[in-house]
């Protein structure tokens, strides 16, 4: 666990949007980058889309408009994203935070919507990954019972992990943490059929046999196994897991909270009564409605890339579209990326054969 003190925030941060990304492109994205300008006058947006599609904002205050002349499309495979779109809005995007000759960059991160699996392909060709990070990983947060959130990674990058992976997301997801929420040593669980340390399969076991050993170097604040539910208790502020895990479970926590909601619906509207009794709930209800909406959880770190990549969930509306502008925004002005660099570095300083056993086993 890192004891050096907390990095100066960045005084004014730049983000790179890809405007044309997402289920509806800019009529989505657009009203949200204006809304998160007028929020915040310490921004500057690099909007990036066709000409056509970026005239709106052509006199908008803070705004740096950048054409590219194709988009990827939510259903197109990722060999078209990587070699045949070269000058698609989510490439060119991405390449705002890449760092040119003299290691300074038009943009602190980069915020999409677009199809996942392209996003990730072309932002881990453009940028590449730490050295010592053999992939990158989608982190997100969830909601829990303490009020606060509980992060988790990876949650759909990759399907299949080593046990040296779920290491390197434990100290990734560190710096995450330590980052957004400004603890220093934030609690790390494995997710696990159970809690003792001879469940789970060899991949399960072995990773909590590393976990262990980097607790004890002090690189993690190592908590043990935890299960689906601790997601939820915020028995762990991070949660580790492959990304097969990850997604399943980020899609059924999403798709009950919808259910809950629909059967709550479905009861205050059976009858005249039920209605009348709705109205006197209603600041209840829109509260219960606050806290299991997805969209106030938009933006998932690509977490691992030598640039800050933010996904926004590809049905994002406006609401959700700028809260994912926010996770980009908090990420970039703590100086998340330093952060990881430097816990990666330690890592492998601690742990030195750590990244040779990972690239074996990739």
């Amino acid at each position: 666990m890192s004891s050096s003190l907390p990095l100066k925030p960045l005084e004014r941060v730049r983000i790179a949007v890809d405007c044309m990304g997402g289920d509806h492109g800019p009529s989505v994205t657009l009203p949200a980058c204006q809304a998160f300008l007028t929020a915040h006058p310490d921004v500057e947006l690099v909007l990036v889309g066709t000409a056509d599609a970026l005239a709106p904002a052509a006199a908008w205050p803070r705004c740096t408009l950048v054409t590219a002349s194709e988009v990827v499309a939510m259903d197109d495979p990722v060999e078209v994203a990587l070699r045949r779109k070269r000058d698609s809005s989510m490439r060119v995007a991405i390449t705002q935070v890449k760092p040119d000759a003299t290691g300074l960059t038009r943009a602190d991160a980069c915020v999409s919507a677009g199809n996942t699996g392209a996003l990730m392909a072309v932002a881990r060709y453009i940028l590449k990954t730490f050295d010592g990070i053999d992939r990158p990983a989608i982190a997100a947060m969830l909601p829990n019972s303490t009020g606060g959130f509980t992060k988790v990674l990876d949650l759909g990058a990759n399907v299949d992990c080593s046990a040296e992976h779920l290491l390197q997301f434990a100290i990734m997801g560190s710096a995450l943490v330590a980052a957004l929420d400004g603890k220093n040593a934030p609690t790390v669980g494995l997710l696990n059929i159970g809690e003792e340390d001879i469940k789970g399969s060899e991949v399960i076991k072995r990773a909590g046999e590393l976990l262990r050993q980097a607790g004890a170097a002090g690189l993690i604040n190592f908590q043990g196994n935890v299960e689906g539910n601790d997601i939820f208790k915020g028995t762990t502020d991070l949660v580790v897991c492959d990304g097969f895990v990850g997604n399943v479970a980020l899609k059924t926590a999403e798709g009950l909270a919808s259910m809950i909601s629909g059967f709550i619906k479905a009861e205050f509207t059976r009858n005249a009564w039920t209605r009348i009794v709705a109205l006197v709930a209603l600041p209840v209800l829109n509260r219960f409605k606050g806290r299991v909406d997805y969209r106030r959880y938009g933006g998932a770190t690509l977490l691992g890339l030598r640039g800050l990549v933010f996904k926004a969930h590809g049905s994002s509306d406006a609401f959700a579209f700028q809260n994912a502008l926010q996770r980009a925004y908090d990420a970039a002005r703590n100086r998340m990326l330093d952060q990881v660099r430097d816990r990666v570095v330690s890592a492998l300083q601690a742990m030195p054969a750590a990244p040779d056993t990972a690239r074996q086993a990739a």
